[in-house]
């Protein structure tokens, strides 16, 4: 049975089939209405960096084949195949979209899907419909990315600026030259691959007997007539986007590397859905990508990223993509605050600024819950109600001193966050745990599993300590005073009780003291009597953050 999704969820290909050559349908469709699919293939910043692997009816297959446009059949408008263990290192993300050619709005499509098949049996499916668009021209419905190993993600979020917009955002621009004729999809190049449609005219000669991994003929309802390819009143030509003027970006001025950040001679760190080249003793969301770097806002916007978020994700707050600061000319109070716009990325959670983050809820997603009284903005239909803990939950939070005060954000738009210009810091988790007081959590998906923890020891009265353990596939969004500092954890790690925020689940946490209860009633006591140490297997980590409670 083919497991449905929903904008925002993530799964590992593996878990849905075993096979790495996969097919992959995509069905939109809406009255008077003409599309254009693509895939466009990205490498690690996200970016479009060699066109050869933008993929659509001009240019039907990647050059070593590893992604091929398969055309209109067995009930989906578009359709291709993706060999997995083909593609090459470079690509790192695979982003299948949908763009309108004409007038229109995604607002007026019919309820569609995009879908996935292996072996001849359909393994995952996202529906989505008009009402989870609005104004948009141009949306991404699904990504294949690398994060140590290959998975899908339902994405469901897009531009209003169509095509011109997509592509600006995936490094490339729209040129206007002399229009060549139009190039069909190359269906012969997969002999055997394609399923069969009910209704389609007869092949000119015979194919090969089915591969077994297309979606079996009758499985879906017979498609209508397939209109002819529309062609575009000029070719799409891809290429870099330069800043205005030609001019280049200045690198900014060495320093030393933060966390989550390369310093100078290291790779650049690993995109959205992929895991860094280093050995990994940091857990999942500690590395969360960015677009190439660009010169640093103003004093206090990005000087430096949070943890959870790697540099070059794009377009931080103060640096809009692909406009250097200052506006650009022309003056006035649009390029004034050109520097301070929303910055949209198509995920479920949007990092505007280092203290202030916008989380999409979209139609049919998974609520959040959020700490009450940290909602400053939002738009759309959004509902917002009290979410109790119950008798027991109150009274356990009061006693460890980790009662959480929430709110449920639910409905369809987008809610911005913030917490006393606290820095936020989500960290994504796919099935894995993290430990985070409940002083410091700002929001976190529902599909979250949270409950108190107790941490033993001899060092403090009672002989315990207490914090929130959040387990299972979401985001978590961790609040710290100024930027924290992640280390891996060593048999001599210790932290002071009061300035821990976090640490991986795995970890084994004991209280000790390292100064006798005796020598605290004379002048000249250091303070820091209790502390707690942390000991574990390498690829756990502790987050301190600057500041005591």
């Amino acid at each position: 049975m083919a497991r449905e999704f929903q904008r925002g969820h993530k799964a590992r290909i593996s878990d849905l089939t075993a096979g790495t050559d996969l097919y992959v349908g995509v069905q939109i469709s809406g009255p008077g209405l003409t599309f254009d699919i693509s895939c466009f293939g990205l490498d690690a910043d996200e970016q479009l960096s060699d066109d050869r692997y933008f993929v659509f009816f001009n240019q039907p297959k990647s050059p070593e084949e590893s992604i091929q446009l398969l055309g209109a059949q067995a009930g989906d408008t578009e359709s291709f195949r993706v060999t997995l263990d083909r593609i090459p290192p470079q690509i790192q993300k695979l982003s299948f979209t949908a763009t309108l050619d004409g007038a229109g709005q995604m607002s007026q499509i019919a309820p569609g899907y995009v879908r996935i098949v292996a072996g001849g049996e359909e393994v995952a499916r996202y529906p989505f419909n008009g009402s989870e668009f609005s104004t948009e021209r141009a949306v991404m419905l699904g990504d294949f990315y690398l994060k140590d190993v290959w998975r899908f993600a339902a994405v469901g979020q897009g531009f209003d600026g169509g095509l011109e917009a997509l592509l600006k955002n995936f490094g490339g621009e729209v040129a206007e030259e002399e229009t060549p004729a139009p190039q069909q999809p190359q269906t012969g190049a997969a002999p055997g691959f394609a399923p069969p449609a009910f209704g389609a005219p007869a092949p000119a000669a015979p194919q090969p007997a089915a591969q077994g991994f297309a979606p079996p003929p009758g499985a879906t309802p017979p498609p209508a007539p397939a209109p002819a390819p529309s062609v575009h009143a000029a070719p799409t030509i891809v290429a870099p986007l330069t800043p205005p003027g030609g001019a280049q970006v200045p690198p900014p001025a060495p320093a030393p590397a933060p966390y989550g950040q390369p310093g100078p001679s290291q790779p650049p760190q690993a995109p959205y859905g992929q895991v860094p080249a280093q050995s990994g003793s940091l857990p999942p969301g500690y590395g969360q990508p960015q677009a190439p770097q660009t010169p640093p806002g103003p004093p206090g916007f990005h000087q430096q990223p949070p943890f959870g978020q790697a540099p070059g994700q794009p377009a931080p707050y103060g640096m809009p993509q692909g406009v250097p600061q200052g506006g650009g000319p022309g003056g006035g109070v649009s390029a004034a605050l050109q520097q301070f716009k929303e910055t949209p990325t198509g995920q479920r959670w949007t990092q505007q600024n280092k203290k202030l983050i916008r989380v999409d809820l979209g139609m049919g997603g998974q609520p959040v819950l959020a700490r009450q009284g940290s909602m400053v903005l939002y738009q759309g239909k959004v509902d917002f109600s009290y979410k109790g803990a119950g008798f027991a939950g109150r009274l356990v939070g009061s006693a460890t001193g980790q009662e959480m005060q929430l709110m449920r954000c639910t409905g369809q738009g987008q809610v911005f966050l913030a917490d006393n210009s606290a820095h936020l810091h989500p960290v994504e988790l796919q099935g894995d745990a993290i430990c985070v007081s409940a002083e410091n959590v700002l929001a976190f998906d529902e599909s979250l599993q949270y409950e108190v923890r107790r941490v033993e020891g001899h060092g403090i009265p009672g002989g315990a300590l207490f914090t929130m353990q959040f387990q299972g596939t979401g985001t978590i969004v961790v609040k710290t005073h100024g930027t924290p500092v992640v280390l891996p954890v060593t048999p001599t790690t210790f932290a002071d009780c009061n300035a821990v925020v976090a640490w991986s689940a795995a970890s084994q946490v004991v209280v000790s003291s390292q100064v006798r209860m005796r020598r605290n009633a004379y002048p000249g006591d250091t303070g820091e009597g209790v502390n707690l140490q942390f000991r574990g297997a390498p690829g756990n980590f502790i987050v301190v953050q600057p500041y005591e409670i």
